[in-house]
């Protein structure tokens, strides 16, 4: 199989969280949220780089080494981005890695505009690009092996589950008349790693005649520039942890 670069966007304000704490850097079972996103893959021989897009302020932009010695001088307010980089020193493997294979990079205002920064970094040698979310804490090496192969074989893969919900659609916001229920037999959530070539998501963000406020994958990008995306068989243990209570349930299911 391929080598590949990793890119985690990581510059989002949590708001749906809540709290003054980022829900990256909270603690689950020990280990901060993103250092158990970002594990999996720092422990893959096929990885060759990950870049975490953090948020865009001046210790972002500075080299690990200052970034290190900004977060302990008493002089300097600490910041998402160092608390991002202290949170991922916790973890012996990501630790010994910082500064190397997994580097620090300013992001942008929204989660494409942040893979976007991040995939120009990424070395034209390297042909393939998986994009993760920084905070499903739970995938797995089955999981990434097999959207890779697939997107190995068509082009870009992602995971997904099926939608077990009923979906009615209706303008919003509530209370409003429903329009029609969404028949759901086809319809898919969508997990992450999305992978795909990094050159193919270079000429599709190019491409992209939408604000990248409205693009909330990265298969979508694909998907607007008519190339293919194929899906693959997720995992219910790969959750995204965007309130409290799903950090809840993260904890419940590390105690399984």
């Amino acid at each position: 199989m391929p080598r590949f670069a990793v890119i985690i966007p990581a510059a989002g304000s949590s708001s749906r969280f809540g709290g003054r704490i980022s829900k990256l850097v909270q603690e689950l079972a020990g280990l901060p949220v993103i250092t158990r996103a970002v594990l999996p893959f720092a422990r893959r021989g096929d990885v060759q780089q990950i870049l975490i897009a953090v948020p865009n302020d001046p210790y972002a932009i500075a080299a690990p080494a200052q970034q290190n010695l900004a977060r302990l001088d008493d002089a300097v307010t600490s910041t998402r981005a160092n608390d991002i980089w202290a949170a991922l020193e916790r973890d012996a493997t990501v630790k010994n890695r910082l500064g190397g294979q997994i580097a620090l990079v300013p992001g942008g205002p929204t989660r494409a505009e942040s893979v976007r920064a991040a995939l120009k970094l990424v070395p034209a040698e390297i042909e393939w690009v998986a994009i993760h979310d920084a905070a499903r804490p739970f995938v797995s090496q089955e999981l990434i092996d097999r959207a890779l192969d697939a997107a190995v074989q068509h082009g870009a893969a992602a995971p997904a589950l099926p939608v077990a919900l009923t979906i009615k659609q209706a303008p919003g916001p509530l209370p409003a008349r429903v329009r029609q229920t969404v028949a759901r037999d086809q319809l898919w959530a969508l997990q992450t790693p999305q992978i795909m070539r990094r050159h193919a998501l270079l000429h599709a963000f190019e491409q992209c005649a939408f604000a990248l406020s409205h693009v909330t994958d990265d298969l979508q990008l694909l998907e607007m520039t008519g190339q293919d995306a194929w899906l693959v068989a997720g995992e219910e243990r790969n959750i995204k942890i965007t309130t409290p209570q799903d950090l809840l349930l993260a904890e419940m299911l590390l105690r399984r």
